[in-house]
């Protein structure tokens, strides 16, 4: 984009409104000499488990390696089965591909993008093994539904919480509601690293214990390998960023809201469908996400106007190619389909200007304009 009058992400004003903090931290790691894992990433494994109420969290190098090693420590293998939704990054269908095992998909709420439990319990057979519900965009999945059908069919629940830092289901800090929970830190995330990396949460101690040798080859002391394990750890710089950015994550969480409270209002009279917050949520709005009947009209009007926008996800995992062995053809998830039609991210960030949210509201009013003026020819 030539003149980008508003950007859909700006990390820069992120760094300049902490970067005395951040420099001291590096600098403290360069004079420590330990890059990989040591103190500072011990140090934020304690403080993000106190964050999501958790006993335990172990920090990995990212978001797929946490959904990854949350699965093999849940006991997931060849010839198991995990229920999970097409509408969602693609890391949350190929990490259960990576332990032999198959994903199921089944369809989401349209309301909250999120897994419908009400076509859970139809999906499950005797190789189900767990069920992976995904927060997206950073609202809580409906939980209690789809923990009452696991509990009843004995299967593990594994968050997928990658784009929730901070969101709550009926007061409970996401990553502290299924048996197992897993983060992502990739840079634009809500809590994000200067660079990748991820962490699962969880009350269960031998699962921790798992999860923690996996990551670190197997190890359960040095050069004695217990399991056959990965190179999964979190560099020490990664540890020692997000240990600041976790003591702002409230505070910017709550200007994302404050922010959304003004797309809403001023959009409320537009035909377009604003986001949902769902009753038993507290949604972080890791993006901001209208619904738009002629969606890439839209985005292309608002790039012309200089104004940045992203799709999340223009395509459901079962429509890619790469996963096309899955079974699943056009029409099998419509409500994952539809959306996939339809939703645009707009610009959002814990600094972005009320002048800005102005200036991308007026763009999408003026394209919304011009096409029912065309349609009404």
């Amino acid at each position: 984009m030539a003149n980008i009058k508003v950007p859909y992400l700006d990390l820069k004003a992120q760094y300049q409104s902490i970067k005395p903090e951040i420099e001291a931290v590096l600098a403290r790691v360069l004079e420590s000499g330990q890059f990989v894992l040591g103190p500072e990433v011990v140090v934020f494994e304690q403080d993000f488990a106190a964050y999501c109420g958790t006993t335990e969290c172990i920090a990995l190098n990212s978001g797929t390696s946490a959904l990854h090693l949350a699965l093999l420590a849940a006991g997931v293998g060849p010839g198991d089965e995990v229920i999970t939704v097409p509408f969602t990054f693609v890391a949350s269908v190929a990490a259960v591909l990576y332990t032999g095992a198959r994903p199921v998909l089944v369809d989401i709420d349209p309301r909250s993008f999120t897994m419908d439990p009400a076509a859970v319990e139809a999906a499950i057979t005797p190789r189900t093994k767990a069920i992976l519900p995904v927060h997206l965009y950073g609202q809580p999945a409906d939980m209690d539904p789809i923990i009452d059908v696991a509990r009843r069919h004995r299967l593990v629940v594994i968050e997928d919480a990658a784009q929730a830092h901070g969101a709550k289901y009926k007061g409970r800090a996401v990553g502290s509601i299924g048996d197992l929970a897993c983060f992502s830190f990739y840079p634009g995330k809500n809590l994000g690293a200067y660079g990748e990396g991820g962490a699962v949460t969880t009350n269960n101690v031998e699962y921790a214990r798992t999860i923690r040798m996996l990551r670190d080859w197997g190890q359960d002391r040095k050069y004695h390998h217990t399991l056959r394990g990965y190179n999964y750890r979190m560099e020490a710089f990664q540890g020692a960023i997000l240990g600041v950015k976790l003591r702002h994550l409230d505070r910017w969480t709550e200007c994302r809201r404050a922010i959304v409270q003004q797309y809403n209002s001023q959009l409320a009279d537009c035909d377009v469908r604003i986001p949902a917050e769902m009753p038993w949520a507290h949604h972080v709005y890791h993006v901001y996400t209208i619904r738009a009947d002629d969606r890439d009209a839209l985005q292309a009007a608002l790039t012309a106007e200089g104004i940045q926008s992203g799709i999340h996800y223009p395509v459901p995992v079962h429509l890619q190619p790469a996963y096309s062995d899955l079974g699943y053809g056009a029409g099998a998830f419509p409500q994952s389909e539809k959306a996939a039609r339809e939703v645009l991210s707009l610009p959002l960030y814990p600094e972005l200007s009320s002048k800005s949210v102005t200036e991308v509201v007026n763009a999408v009013k003026k394209a919304i304009g011009n096409r029912q003026a065309v349609v009404s020819r």
